[in-house]
């Protein structure tokens, strides 16, 4: 079977952001450099020792490829977070943290057109690792919409100066200040995006933030398919369990699922989900938490239907248009098709 791994990597820097948001700078050995390869947009999963138990969660890389030299992931305190927390009080230079791979699709199929990009607080974090790989291999204009909760919550305040300093021809950087003019209406982000409707739009943020923003896209007419929407999940704060299925979900299952251009056929044993049935087969499924969290293992229902376990990130249109996730989802029938993102 097929198993996600995860290697040890030294923190060599601990950059604070703000008060409340701290970037970790990776360490990367040369024979982890073509593992580690990735996307921007994309993000790493860390597992740390937390009460007793290995704890995952998923931060999004605010560095971007071919345009700095280190991995690093920013990652803000919250509220009740507490791997978030225990990382930002704990980890220092020096330390080694258990990381898997880069995962994750959002992000752009192309960074030659224009890009519209709405970031909330920490949603700056892959939003930023778009926006500099745009302006460093693509051609189009960047118009980023930052909200936060006042100034000193903006992060990355400086080196978005330098980007629109640098960039003054094609990055548009618009901040909304919540202690000024109070958190942004659908009416109010339709106002601002609706110059760039024609643009790939990335969002990512708070969920209110992100719903107001998609519909104010919506509103706009802008497709479905250029709306890209970057959603975390938190975990239930105790163990949940599993959802019961329904007879028919239980049953052994034929699968055809296209992953990479290559279509596989495999069968699921009852009560299995597609990801595990994937893994025991030996296909490299893309996945990360495990848990419904991430979105990693996002793919499309072609044929057939599919029952979902635990979701924290897909919202009902996602569900309505097909989408499912590998990890939770199980076959409802004898059959069921279903396409990973190229």
């Amino acid at each position: 079977m097929v198993q996600a791994q995860f290697h040890p990597l030294r923190i060599a820097q601990v950059v604070a952001e703000t008060d409340e948001a701290s970037s970790l700078v990776f360490e990367l050995p040369d024979g982890l450099r073509d593992t580690f390869a990735y996307r921007p947009g994309q993000f790493l999963t860390l597992k740390v020792p937390l009460e007793g138990a290995a704890q995952q969660r998923c931060y999004s890389l605010s560095s971007s490829p071919q345009v700095d030299s280190a991995l690093r992931v920013t990652i803000k305190r919250v509220r009740g977070g507490r791997v978030s927390n225990w990382i930002c009080d704990r980890l220092g230079a020096g330390d080694t943290v258990e990381v898997m791979p880069p995962a994750g699709v959002f992000t752009p199929r192309s960074l030659d057109g224009d890009l519209l990009l709405f970031a909330g607080g920490s949603g700056i974090t892959p939003v930023l690792s778009i926006a500099k790989a745009a302006l460093r291999h693509g051609g189009g204009n960047v118009t980023l919409i930052y909200a936060n909760r006042d100034e000193r919550s903006v992060i990355f305040r400086d080196a978005l100066c330098e980007l629109a300093a640098r960039h003054a021809d094609r990055l548009r950087v618009i901040h909304w200040l919540d202690s000024v003019q109070g958190p942004p209406s659908q009416a109010q982000l339709e106002a601002l995006a609706a110059p760039w409707g024609h643009a790939d739009c990335f969002i990512c943020g708070p969920g209110p933030f992100m719903d107001g923003a998609q519909a104010a896209l919506q509103t706009l007419g802008v497709a479905r398919e250029r709306i890209h929407v970057e959603r975390f999940g938190a975990p239930p704060p105790a163990a949940v369990p599993a959802k019961e299925q329904t007879p028919a979900a239980c049953a052994p299952a034929a699968l055809e699922v296209e992953l990479d251009g290559v279509r596989h056929r495999l069968d699921a044993h009852a009560g299995e989900t597609v990801l595990d049935a994937m893994l025991r087969a030996g296909v490299a499924a893309p996945n990360s938490c495990r848990s419904g969290l991430c979105g990693a293992c996002m793919c499309q229902v072609t044929h057939g239907e599919a029952t979902l376990g635990e979701n924290h990130v897909l919202d009902a249109a996602d569900r309505e248009a097909g989408w499912t996730l590998a990890c939770q989802a199980r076959a409802a029938g004898s059959e069921l098709h279903l396409k990973f993102p190229d």
